[in-house]
């Protein structure tokens, strides 16, 4: 039996594991996305592959990761004799993938010759293959367009690394990756940050025992659900709803049936598959519900899978649960899934629960790059305000945390030079508590390359809420060397020449509640 005391000091201590790991990551690594973006996550689970806790990284990787952990046991590799040391890569979405550049490297954790756990990460690899440098192309239309699909195999095994077999898959196919060098690198960090995590969680078994890890891990999963539970009941019975629709129209629809503190979260209605690449897969989409469940728990608590205990979560197939056969050039598109349509999914959400305002509801996907390079970066924007706060200015919001690139190193190690990084004035939503506003971004282009855009919130602003106006809508534009422009729609690819400039401005956050109230 776990005591609340002991709860809260493994609580931490799990915590503290997945911190180390994310730590072990950063040092290590070499790309700028996970040195200084930290566009990274990192986990503990179960023994059965649930979420147990995490370091606070990035919610879309995060809530996916226990799916990803159990549909790789479920496929045969639980019954192959998973052994210490040994480490499982992946980036399909079939197999509880975000998008391809979402590498994911799952480990499993032994004591005493007995199955405790697994760690995990999950870190966005800058280039990755595709149709365009950068690996997120705007106008793929099918997987294999994105990058190397990497379906899961065993990158260590029995204490042998299989390199080559990761060279073979990285490199060949219809669109190899531009950066092998620095991939490898890269997951040379993330097997060193499971290896920490698995270290640390072992030695905490060698401390306690494997029966009372167990029992912690079960007793933090049971607090959470009855949290969740304790706030679910705190609201009235009844349907709540709401509908967004993303910029070119597709229908995001979700229906939450609320009884005696249970919920039923029915996303019947949304759209068919998505003809371009803003299919989210199921993971993803249990992101976002795991998100917007530890909302509603206002107490220190980790994001773990404890939270959907008292929810049944209903995702017909579509756009939100896309089929995915084995040819990838036969499966959907999925880039803009993980980055747009799952914030949106959170935005929904909140306006059905009436939570707050709508934030950007976008991650501004900005990518360039060549034969050489992919560079990545995602772009602030305004939060919505609510019931007695108003909206942040210029921050990530929801299913996104990471960091930007400093100017130093952007302009250091890439083309450009960043001509402007300041906060859109006046975009946020007017309201009794004002949305949050958007930022300006613009740079320069030194070299000839691949721009691609991938965004959202440009057709409307994200709405206000309790009578709250909505924020602006997010805007792009090219400015030629030569004095020309051209405006931009939110998902665009474009080739820059040398002295071209580009102008983001990002979406304000929707206000709450009438101005004279």
């Amino acid at each position: 039996m776990i005591g609340p005391v002991e709860l809260e000091l493994f609580t931490h201590r799990f915590e503290a594991i997945a911190r180390e790991m994310g730590e072990m990551l950063q040092r290590t690594a070499v790309s700028t996305n996970i040195r200084e973006r930290l566009d990274f996550s990192c986990a503990v689970l179960d023994a059965d592959g649930r979420l147990v806790a995490n370091a606070p990284h990035i919610p879309v990787h995060l809530g996916a990761l226990g799916l990803c952990v159990r549909k790789l046991m479920a496929g045969g590799f639980a019954d192959d004799g998973l052994r210490p040391g040994d480490a499982i890569v992946t980036n399909h979405p079939a197999w509880g993938g975000s998008h391809l550049p979402d590498v994911t490297v799952v480990s499993p954790v032994f004591a005493a010759d007995e199955r405790i756990g697994f760690v995990a990460n999950r870190a966005h690899h800058a280039e990755i293959g595709g149709s365009r440098p950068g690996s997120m192309p705007p106008d793929a239309r099918c997987l294999a367009e994105e990058g190397v699909v990497l379906e899961p195999f065993a990158l260590v095994r029995d204490g042998i690394s299989r390199w080559p077999e990761l060279r073979r898959r990285m490199t060949s196919g219809p669109f190899p990756t531009r950066s092998y060098t620095e991939n490898v690198a890269d997951l040379h960090a993330a097997l060193a940050a499971n290896g920490r995590g698995a270290a640390v969680l072992a030695g905490l078994a060698a401390i306690h025992g494997n029966p009372v890890i167990r029992a912690a891990m079960t007793a933090l999963a049971s607090r959470s659900g009855t949290l969740v539970e304790r706030a679910l009941a705190s609201r009235p019975a009844g349907r709540y709803e709401a509908l967004h629709r993303l910029d070119d129209g597709a229908p995001i629809r979700v229906a939450v049936d609320l009884e005696g503190g249970r919920a039923r979260i029915d996303f019947t209605g949304t759209g068919p598959v998505h003809r371009g690449n803003l299919n989210a897969p199921p993971a993803v989409v249990q992101s976002a519900v795991l998100y917007v469940l530890r909302l509603l728990v206002d107490e220190p608590l980790p994001l773990n899978e404890g939270l959907m205990k008292p929810v049944r979560l209903i995702v017909p197939e579509g756009m939100l649960n896309p089929p995915f056969p084995a040819d990838p050039l036969a499966a959907p598109a999925v880039v803009g899934g993980n980055v747009e349509t799952s914030q949106r999914v959170v935005d929904t959400l909140i306006e059905a629960l009436s939570l707050a305002a709508g934030s950007q509801g976008t991650m501004n996907n900005v990518l360039f790059g060549n034969e050489r390079f992919g560079y990545y970066e995602t772009v602030g924007g305004g939060a919505g305000a609510g019931p007695g706060f108003a909206g942040a200015d210029a921050v990530h919001s929801h299913m996104t945390n990471t960091r930007i690139t400093d100017p130093e190193i952007l302009e250091h190690r890439y083309p450009v030079r960043l001509e402007r990084f300041a906060v859109r004035r006046g975009s946020g939503g007017a309201g009794r508590f004002r949305g949050g506003d958007g930022i300006v971004r613009e740079m320069t282009f030194l070299q000839p390359v691949e721009l691609s855009l991938l965004s959202q919130r440009r057709s409307e602003g994200p709405a206000g809420a309790a009578g709250g106006g909505p924020g602006s809508p997010g805007r792009q534009r090219l400015r030629r060397a030569d004095g020309s422009g051209e405006d931009l729609p939110g998902i665009a690819g474009r080739s820059v020449m040398p002295g071209d400039r580009l102008v983001l401005e990002t979406p304000g956050g929707g206000g709450w509640g009438g101005e004279n109230e």
